[in-house]
């Protein structure tokens, strides 16, 4: 017998088609199940009964929709599978699956229908794949991408999208916003450490935040200044909002370093058809500007006197 035999006779008999598709099925980590024309389940591998707790003979017990589809999924459920079996039509979904436990798991799912010799649907197959953690880790990086991390705002990127969002929305027109500039707070970081600084922004942060409607939103636009996108908007309201953060911002915000007193000016701005984001912005940060400057002036005049 030479090498080339010996490797052969050395080597594992292939297994038949029949036996790789049924240990494909029984190994991989894919969500494998098949159910009858009632929803009743026919098989599910050993990956279903890991993940979920119910062994095969719960999950044949009663219609799937009653044994792991979370309840606000279970006539949309039902529908797709009615659908399958009368028509032979069946498409991609992805809803939430509860474990024996209570626990939820996102599942996405494949489905097809089977077919007998005639044609005639009877039976369902669903391949899921559990995405609870990639939609996890999906909503952490969108998050992360968005969130001002500091404070919890919004940070600018996402502020801009959520402006441009509501200017095409009103095409362009009777979008309000805010543009809010801390007083003195270059001082407060040069006095006290930036440490400070940044406990002060975080209060400061959540003072706005209490301040808005639960239509706007607020934003960390750069340093100690913030934005507030208001859709609906008038001056009315747009003045009273700039007088109801200039009042939540006069009590003493307590730090490591004692109480401290910081001021804020505001200047706002409402579009006008065809108005951009960062026109808007700017028309805002201009009257804002003008605030503090006339505010300046009277801080001098005063220290002057004295």
């Amino acid at each position: 017998m030479n090498d080339d035999d010996e490797r052969v006779a050395a080597a594992p008999q292939r297994s038949s088609d029949d036996d790789l598709a049924r240990a494909a099925v029984e190994g991989t980590q894919a969500l494998v199940l098949i159910f009858d024309e009632r929803g009743h389940c026919l098989s599910a591998n050993p990956a279903v009964t890991r993940a979920l707790g119910w062994t095969r003979e719960e999950l044949g017990a009663r219609p799937f929709w009653d044994v792991y589809v979370a309840p606000e999924h279970v006539i949309l459920a039902r529908q797709a599978f009615t659908l399958a079996i009368e028509r032979g039509l069946a498409f991609p979904q992805e809803g939430d699956w509860l474990d024996r436990s209570g626990a939820r798991r996102r599942i996405r799912m494949h489905n097809d229908v089977l077919r007998d010799e005639g044609g005639q649907p009877y039976a369902l197959v669903t391949v899921g794949m559990d995405v609870t953690q990639q939609n996890h880790r999906e909503a952490l990086l969108r998050e992360r991408a968005e969130i001002d991390h500091l404070t919890g705002l919004s940070n600018r990127s996402a502020f801009f999208d959520h402006l441009s969002t509501a200017l095409h929305a009103r095409q362009g027109a009777g979008v309000g916003l805010l543009f809010c500039d801390l007083d003195g707070f270059k001082q407060v970081n040069d006095e006290h450490g930036h440490h400070v600084g940044d406990l002060l922004l975080t209060q400061v942060a959540q003072r706005l935040q209490d301040s808005c409607a639960p239509d706007h939103v607020a934003a960390r636009f750069g340093g100690d200044e913030f934005v507030i996108l208001f859709p609906h908007a008038d001056e009315q309201r747009l003045s009273l909002l700039a007088e109801r953060i200039k009042i939540a911002m006069r009590d003493p915000i307590v730090t490591s370093s004692g109480t401290i007193n910081i001021g804020v000016s505001v200047g706002w701005a409402i579009s006008e058809p065809k108005m951009a984001a960062d026109e808007l912005i700017q028309a805002a940060d201009h009257r804002m500007y003008r605030v503090k400057s006339v505010r300046q002036r009277h801080a001098s005049i005063l220290d002057s006197d004295t």
